[in-house]
């Protein structure tokens, strides 16, 4: 079991380590653009994830300042906020089997992505979060941040995601 802590509070959902393994394998290998993009999970927990991803010559947007692209940023940004519903849903369905679990993966959709870009990514290492806000029975809400590893904030966005 791999087991996240919080800080003077109490341990967080336990989440097997074929689960996360499972949610790796799915959006870090699986989904070839995320594999072309170089998206890696950096943690799980049950209503937030983190990821990491490090810039190449075929992620930059504007050649003349060396910026990573903006399509690069919302597809990240829309990919973590699948994986944090998909953690949601691990956690919420946590008696079910692991191979259901990622089963659910199937019926997960974005409805609705909005992203603010707030400066210029510049960098050679981005990390991302996103954190669930709700998760209903049907649809689920995120946050997302892009930023640099120092954790200056180069685009914020919300999505809307189908989960039934």
């Amino acid at each position: 079991m791999t087991q996240v802590l919080h800080p003077g509070g109490p341990p967080a959902v336990l989440f097997e380590d074929d689960f996360i393994a499972g949610l790796k394998s799915i959006f870090e290998e699986e989904i070839a653009f995320n594999r072309l993009l170089g998206l890696k999970i950096a943690a799980v927990e049950a209503d937030a994830v983190s990821a990491s991803l490090a810039m190449r010559p075929e992620l930059v947007g504007n050649f003349a300042h060396q910026r990573v692209h903006g399509g690069v940023i919302s597809a990240a940004l829309d990919t973590l906020g699948g994986i944090a519903v998909m953690a949601a849903l691990g956690a919420r369905h946590r008696a079910q089997p692991v191979s259901e679990r990622l089963a659910h993966f199937g019926k997960l959709g974005t409805i609705d992505l909005r992203v603010d870009y707030l400066r210029p990514g510049v960098g050679e290492n981005f990390l991302m979060r996103a954190q669930v806000l709700r998760l209903g029975s049907r649809i689920a809400n995120t946050r997302m941040e892009f930023m640099s590893t120092d954790g200056k904030v180069f685009a914020a966005g919300t999505g809307v995601y189908i989960v039934s």
